[in-house]
């Protein structure tokens, strides 16, 4: 069948345009388009408001360009991993349910409170310019104009609310932190022995049949198999395959820099001293006449004397954060600080001192004392800059004219890649891919997409090329199978090292095992007065683990210690076995957390787990349901 749709394939299209029409006659073009597009499919629901899968979508892009401003080095493959997604998912589920809460119970964060907390709460000290006002500059690196970082503000604020009885009202005595933290911080001194596997292996000589044996032990088998592999060859049409067969000419170069000249001027910035008297905008009308009058009184004595500037600033500029400078603001950018202030300064020559100007902080005098930037780059300078990016716009204009012939060109002549390579001078390349992305993989072979079409049926059975998959922005692959080959147990003799080498750390690490229960056993019955073979006594803790894997030394601190000295073997888990003589056991180190930082701890604690227990009783109220399939097991997650 698929071989007749491939050859037929002008007249399906005619058909399929005949069938088509009709509906979008029907139901319109953008219900048709809303039916085909999975981007208006619920995702989960809240209050009966469903998420969608655009949302969704938007959400996991906010994480993930959020996770590398903070880590710019992170694995771009975790950034799309079903846990990160399920997160995203979740987080918006709980957004959404606190949204319904705070309606229902209309709460609402005024302008005031905004305001207040902006200027007084220190989280928001690196977005304030010295004037008070919103750094512009900073929030516009993040993508956000004022008016978007403001509605974000009210909005996480009002969420707020919804849980801070509970997050801010959490109560722990000192006394029942002490108790929590003694048990979890525990100290216990204690002699140990170690039984390492590497001590046995030795004497251990597997027999032939033994090997055998464990080789076809369906437990062991994962061990000595090649996983299921493809060889293939494949085509990738993106930005850096085109931009060798772009032209260009001088005369082009040059018109981009006349076009683009502010990418080639350095940005002009402003450095500036002010006396800042303070007067609110609603303050009645002879409180801003007094603070008007008291600056005019200090620019008729910088007129008299302009050099006493940073003096006068120090003793009277109510701007606290400058004042101590000698009213010093340091280099802004043009729109930095509010319009008032900032056409003045930038209205000034260097050495000058405005009139007095006033914003809705109060009356400021500024002077002027620098001025940097403004400067316009060469062409010369800056042309393999504009080489490069002219080069990238026409081969951006480029992908977008050949794309639908490379993903025609691959379907229509699909056994083999190659005249579609030689038409738009692409590369075929090779290699060997698994159904998963392999640990390193970047690039095309790190698609998911790709893989899967790799891996469908009818690639591995009749080896034709892949669809065209569009495996990243901007980039389109496609392949086609040149063998598969099938999950396979490798030979015993081609293994049989790998066997004994496994076989012996097994029957290693067993006898070790054996070898330390006898010793526990002999040491239990002996009591207090055998120590031979232990070593010196330690001190252990969870803040103080010395080298002990985390298996052994949580078997050490939950040992029965009643009846001391007490015994106690654990496996390691990694073929050594350690046995372990309790002495004493001994009471938190104090300074490993102090009583009060230990109650402010457990407070907030319980205040977490209380909050969490209100957020979910909010999910049953507004029947919060996620249908997501790879989100489902954490629909009733925190």
């Amino acid at each position: 069948m698929f071989d007749f749709v491939r050859k037929h394939n002008r007249l399906f299209q005619l058909v399929l345009l005949i069938l088509i029409l009709p509906s979008f006659a029907l139901v319109g073009i953008e219900g048709y388009t809303s039916l085909m597009d999975g981007a208006n499919s619920g995702v989960a629901t809240v209050a009966g408001q469903k998420i969608t899968q655009a949302e969704w979508d938007a959400a996991q892009r906010d994480q993930a360009d959020r996770m590398r401003r903070q880590m710019p080095n992170l694995d771009a493959k975790l950034l799309d991993s079903p846990e990160v997604k399920r997160e995203a998912l979740d987080g918006l589920v709980r957004e959404r349910v606190l949204q319904a809460a705070a309606k229902d119970e209309h709460l609402f964060v005024s302008d005031e409170r905004l305001q207040s907390l902006f200027m007084n709460d220190p989280q928001f000290a690196f977005l304030r310019n010295p004037d008070g006002s919103l750094n512009k500059s900073l929030l516009a690196a993040q993508g956000m104009s004022s008016q978007m970082f403001v509605e974000r503000l009210r909005q996480d604020l009002t969420l707020r609310q919804v849980a801070s009885g509970l997050t801010s009202s959490g109560l722990a005595s000192e006394a029942n932190a002490a108790v929590a933290f003694d048990a979890l911080l525990q100290q216990r001194e204690v002699q140990l022995q170690r039984f390492q596997a590497k001590d046995f292996a030795a004497a251990i000589a597997p027999s032939d049949a033994e090997l055998e044996a464990f080789y076809k032990d369906s437990k062991n088998a994962a061990q000595f198999q090649v996983a299921e592999n493809a060889q293939i060859q494949y085509m990738v049409l993106d930005l850096e395959a085109l931009k060798a067969g772009v032209s260009f000419s001088d005369e082009d170069l040059r018109k981009y820099y006349s076009e683009n000249q502010s990418r080639y001027t350095v940005s002009e910035e402003r450095r500036a001293s002010h006396i800042l008297i303070k007067a609110a905008q609603d303050a009645k009308a002879d409180e801003r006449a007094k603070a008007k009058a008291k600056a005019e009184e200090l620019l008729a004595q910088l007129r008299k004397n302009p050099a006493q500037f940073a003096e006068l600033a120090r003793t009277n500029s109510q701007d606290e954060g400058s004042a101590t400078n000698g009213g010093d603001l340091d280099f802004f950018a043009r729109g930095a600080m509010v319009k008032p202030f900032d056409d003045a300064a930038y209205a000034l020559k260097q050495g000058e001192i405005s009139n007095v100007v006033e914003s809705e902080f109060g009356y400021h005098i500024i002077q002027l004392t620098g001025v940097r930037g403004g400067d316009k780059k060469s062409f010369e300078s800056v042309r393999a800059e504009i080489e490069a990016e002219v080069r990238k716009q026409l081969a951006q204009k480029r992908y977008v004219e050949v794309a639908e012939q490379f993903s025609n060109g691959v379907y229509e002549q699909s056994d083999s890649l190659q005249p579609v390579a030689d038409k738009l001078k692409l590369s075929v390349l090779n290699a060997t891919v698994q159904r998963k992305p392999a640990p390193g993989a970047s690039g095309p072979l790190a698609s998911a997409k790709l893989l899967e079409a790799v891996f469908s049926d009818d690639s591995l059975r009749n080896k034709r090329n892949t669809e065209a998959v569009e495996s990243a922005p901007n980039q389109m692959v496609a392949a086609r199978v040149v063998q598969h080959n099938p999950a396979h147990l490798l030979p015993l003799a081609q293994v049989k090292d790998t066997v004994r080498s496994q076989l012996v750390r097994q029957l290693a690490g067993a006898q070790a095992a054996k070898a330390g229960a006898a010793r526990v056993a002999e040491l239990q019955k002996a009591g207090a007065s055998e120590v031979g073979g232990l070593e010196a006594a330690v001190v252990v803790s969870r803040a103080l683990p010395r080298d002990l894997p985390r298996k052994v030394l949580e078997g050490i601190l939950s040992a029965d210690a009643s009846k001391l000295p007490a015994v106690v073997g654990i496996d390691a888990g990694d073929g050594s076995y350690v046995l372990a003589r309790i002495n004493k056991v001994l009471p938190r180190d104090p300074a490993v957390v102090d009583a009060k930082r230990a109650a402010a701890q457990y407070a907030q604690a319980w205040s977490g787990v209380e909050a969490q227990a209100y957020l979910n009783a909010l999910k049953t109220r507004y029947k919060a349901v996620i249908k997501a399939p790879m989100a489902a097991a954490s629909a009733s997650a925190p």
